[in-house]
């Protein structure tokens, strides 16, 4: 069981789950107060934010623009959702504070490595944002490199899917949820768990990583705990 671990949250976990974009302050409440639940059982939780209910780099919608740039917008995107789950944090009653990667003082901390485990220490989540502050990265890989640089136990991945599977299982009906699994089956199979980029550094680091559903209430609780929910790789 590890006490500290760094959550990675899709942007799904911020958007309307019939419309898939935007923010929907309910599900940001959802998500809030589970993190909250574990966090008054003592766990240190850091939480890295994507931004593709907002924007996201690779997208249609970024079609024909300048990938750095395209990129750089869904960093800033990725701020606006580390806000909204700041607010429902506190709100849920966990203190919690926000690191941003690209320098926006008046809204969020810039990102320094002791004072984010200097926060986790004193009991305080916290969210990093703005991916790595560096364009063609995603925010897979910040979270491997956070959890490294901080210590953590564990990586925890919060998709829309029960865990990795053999195959899609939307295109193949025989496809199998695997509940094991080693980085190198995870390279190459590509099974696209997160980008190599991501699973190398955990490899390297030794920092297993865990694969689940968000959907389903209290699997967000349960895999902080360490409970076997989804698929681990390791």
């Amino acid at each position: 069981m590890a006490s500290r671990v760094v959550l990675k949250l899709s942007g799904e976990a911020f958007a309307d789950p019939e419309l898939n974009y935007g923010i929907d302050p309910a599900t940001v409440a959802r998500v809030a107060e589970e993190i909250a639940v574990v966090h008054h059982e003592g766990y240190q939780i850091a939480v890295v934010v994507g931004g593709g209910n907002i924007f996201r780099g690779l997208s249609s919608a970024a079609a024909g623009m300048d990938r750095a740039s395209a990129d750089y917008m869904g960093m800033l995107a990725t701020v606006i959702n580390a806000m909204a789950l700041r607010d429902a944090l506190e709100r849920a009653g966990a203190p919690c504070r926000v690191q941003t990667a690209i320098s926006i003082q008046q809204v969020a901390e810039p990102y320094i490595r002791l004072r984010a485990i200097r926060h986790l220490e004193k009991h305080r989540v916290v969210v990093f944002a703005a991916g790595t502050g560096n364009p063609f990265f995603t925010t897979d890989t910040t979270a491997a490199l956070r959890a490294a640089e901080i210590g953590a136990g564990l990586v925890l991945k919060a998709t829309k899917v029960d865990g990795v599977y053999s195959a899609d299982p939307e295109l193949d009906p025989d496809a199998k949820m695997l509940d094991d699994l080693s980085y190198m089956e995870v390279i190459s199979k590509r099974l696209g768990v997160m980008d190599s980029t991501a699973i190398t550094m955990c490899l390297e680091n030794d920092l297993p990583i865990r694969v689940f559903s968000m959907a389903k209430p209290g699997n967000i609780a349960a895999a902080i705990r360490g409970e076997p929910v989804g698929t681990l790789v390791h």
